[in-house]
């Protein structure tokens, strides 16, 4: 049912705007229906397909990537059920385990771990806090230039007087 609604979604992408959207809607009911009434999937397949399509919606840009990891863990869950989606997130994790950008691993600093790399990981550190670079990044220079203290009470300047 997913390959079924790429399909459709891409003949509304390639159809005049006001045709490709009646095209759309009529034929993912159509063939919905039909596919029900053949008894080759259930109504609960349908509706989950459905709000699947309406939930890719919401990520503004749409990429191949997204329609091949889709796809991919449909056809794991398909074939192997919980155990498949268990193993499916194992070789993905793997995968982005083994990738680098300039050199830096991409879970840097969660994989290698790096105590002193985590704070600005999950929940950015405040700027003062952060005087160390980050030690994958192979700079001889490792501190900071800037400020490195925190700052003072509210209200700017003391006044004089």
């Amino acid at each position: 049912m997913g390959l079924i609604f790429e399909g459709l979604r891409e003949a509304g992408v390639r159809l005049p705007r006001n045709v490709g959207q009646a095209i759309s809607i009529v034929g993912a009911l159509v063939i919905g229906q039909a596919a029900v009434s053949a008894g080759l999937i259930s109504a609960p397949t349908v509706i989950v397909t459905a709000l699947t399509g309406i939930a890719s919606f919401i990520s503004p840009s749409q990429s191949e990537a997204q329609l091949l990891i889709r796809i991919f863990y449909t056809l794991v869950a398909g074939f192997l059920g919980f155990f498949g989606l268990f193993m499916g997130n194992i070789l993905v994790i793997m995968h982005m385990a083994s990738l680098r950008s300039f050199r830096v691993p991409y879970l840097s600093p969660l994989a290698p771990l790096w105590h002193g790399d985590l704070k600005d990981s999950l929940v950015r550190a405040p700027w003062w806090f952060m005087t160390n670079r980050p030690r994958l990044n192979g700079l001889q220079n490792i501190r900071r230039a800037g400020i490195t203290k925190p700052p003072g009470p509210a209200g700017g300047e003391e006044e004089m007087g």
